[in-house]
């Protein structure tokens, strides 16, 4: 996607859904909304708070609902993008004639007063809590030098230590895992930090 830097030249470089993308946004811009650009696109918030944004694709264009999970949709005209896609939901069009103003402007105003109740979907955390496997935990205890290195890790980078012995099946893998990890944790590196461009 082309970088514009405003909402009227991105209308402009999806013209073939330019029209279609103008009666959106004045839609929109109708309601409380403020309309701004974040990741190359109209995006539309509310105290701060994203409610909807705009997208035009090769086949298709429309409205994005950041918490569309929450809305009615009696209608039925919202599709989740993908599959593990949580509260994001988009309404779509192939044309400006596939688009029922009242009905938009009904799904918009509704996702105003979601956002104004404060219906929003955090995204999920991974769990704090580190569960170091008993292999590991019996080396650690036996090597002070080790167990004080692997403490010193953050606990992002001990999680992916447990997770990799952990997830082996056999004994022998494990232990060849802990000899191959020992020298890591004692130079104060994580598992994939060579992934990482750490």
């Amino acid at each position: 996607m082309k970088k514009v830097s405003s909402v009227e030249e991105y209308i402009e470089v999806n013209s073939h859904f330019s029209d279609g993308l103008t009666l959106l946004r004045d839609l929109i811009n109708s309601t409380q909304l403020d309309e701004s650009l974040k990741w190359s696109a109209p995006v539309y918030s509310l105290n701060g708070k994203n409610v909807v944004a705009l997208g035009a694709f090769k086949q298709h264009f429309g409205i994005w609902f950041f918490n569309g999970v929450f809305l009615k949709d009696e209608e039925q005209l919202l599709v989740n993008a993908q599959e593990k896609t949580k509260a994001l939901r988009q309404m779509r069009f192939e044309s400006i004639e596939d688009i029922d103003k009242a009905a938009v402007l009904a799904y918009v105003k509704e996702a105003i007063e979601n956002q104004k109740l404060g219906k929003e979907l955090k995204p999920e955390r991974k769990g704090k809590t580190v569960i170091i496997p008993k292999e590991l935990s019996t080396v650690l205890k036996a090597n002070g030098e080790l167990n004080t290195s692997f403490k010193a890790l953050t606990p992002g980078k001990q999680r992916e230590y447990c997770e990799y012995i952990e997830s082996a099946k056999r004994e022998a893998t494990k232990q060849t895992r802990l000899d191959k990890i020992t020298p890591m944790i004692l130079k104060g590196v994580g598992l994939h930090d060579k992934y990482k461009n750490c």
